[in-house]
């Protein structure tokens, strides 16, 4: 869904927010459902989403997110901008697909917001982050030699642009789905008292690291740092198990154990849609289909797919997370991104 034109015939193609699909159009414009939709005022940003005419903006839902980005005259930066911003629009989709609130900045106070800056140009010291609503992303996170640099100065087994974004939304959804809810009690008693001193824990981790044995308890390193963080950390999980199923279920993918030498006992279908099914059965699909992924990355030489292992600790901590998805699926309207 990040493509601007065909790759088979050329055509020019645009993504339908409403229906979450890719569709053909003209230089005019397209009528669906009777409706005349055309292209983002980004689209020369490789922005490929289409917007309502009778909206009357000039800028599609995911571009109005972006409260703040670089100069116009920052070419580079925007280059950058363009890269993150297709990570922005994947994580936009799957939050719809599960049926999350997507409710921009300027329609209420504390709503989502996105600050794309890069500490590279005129925009100075840039900190990745969340605060009351605010995702902010340092965009030379988009540099490959920059970030493969952290992760191994951190020693962390994975760093993308997209774990950024998921991790950050995990804070936001927090604060507003279970921090001022009845599931607060429970949240504290997986993660742990997010009232503890959030400045003390960051310079706590940063001296001392993890404490020795984390692996039993936690999904990362950086989950030890503090309570905020293990359920950010679990939910940016949570948004990767999910992403990575029902992109295979959606392409039909299919596990035949009887050609795969007794590793599974049956076959293993992934869904398009897990939020009718319990955490038991998303795991149970995405042990299997992770091995699988693992073992397609090694035959590229390359790493793990997902390097991670899923102790019971964090599958307690995965469950809620997707218990929490299931009761906003199940009590809010699902969001259009228009």
């Amino acid at each position: 869904m990040q493509s601007l034109s065909c790759i088979a015939c050329g055509v020019e193609i645009g993504f339908h927010p409403a229906t979450i699909a890719m569709v053909e159009f003209a230089p005019d414009g397209v009528v669906l459902d009777g409706e005349p939709w055309t292209t983002c005022a980004n689209r020369g940003w490789e922005c490929n989403w289409l917007l309502p005419i009778a909206s009357e903006a000039a800028r599609c839902f995911s571009c109005r997110l972006t409260r703040n980005r670089p100069a116009s005259d920052d070419t580079i930066a925007l280059e950058k901008l363009a890269e993150a911003s297709r990570s922005k629009r994947r994580l936009l989709i799957q939050l719809a697909q599960l049926g999350l609130p997507v409710d921009p900045y300027h329609q209420r106070e504390g709503g989502l917001a996105f600050d794309l800056l890069s500490s590279y140009s005129g925009d100075g010291s840039v900190t990745t982050g969340h605060a009351n609503g605010v995702i902010t992303i340092d965009l030379v996170e988009t540099l490959d030699d920059y970030r493969e640099r952290l992760r191994v100065q951190l020693g962390e087994p994975y760093r993308t642009m997209l774990g950024h974004f998921r991790h950050e939304v995990g804070h936001y959804y927090q604060s507003i789905l279970v921090e001022p809810s009845s599931r607060i009690g429970a949240c504290r008693e997986l993660f742990g008292d997010e009232r503890a001193s959030y400045t003390e824990a960051l310079e706590r981790h940063y001296r001392f690291g993890a404490p020795e044995g984390w692996e039993a308890s936690f999904i990362s390193e950086y989950a030890t740092m503090h309570p905020w963080e293990d359920f950010a950390e679990t939910f940016a999980h949570y948004l990767h198990i999910t992403d990575t199923l029902t992109t295979a279920g959606t392409g039909g993918m299919i596990l035949d154990a009887s050609r795969l030498d007794g590793e599974i006992d049956h076959d293993v279908v992934p869904l398009a849609s897990y939020t009718d099914r319990g955490i038991e059965d998303v795991l149970a699909d995405w042990r299997s289909l992770s091995t699988f992924f693992n073992a397609v990355n090694h035959a590229m030489g390359k790493d793990d797919l997902y390097p991670f292992r899923l102790v019971e600790p964090a599958v307690h901590k995965l469950a809620f997370v997707h218990e929490v998805v299931q009761e906003t699926e199940r009590s809010v309207a699902r969001p259009i991104l228009v």
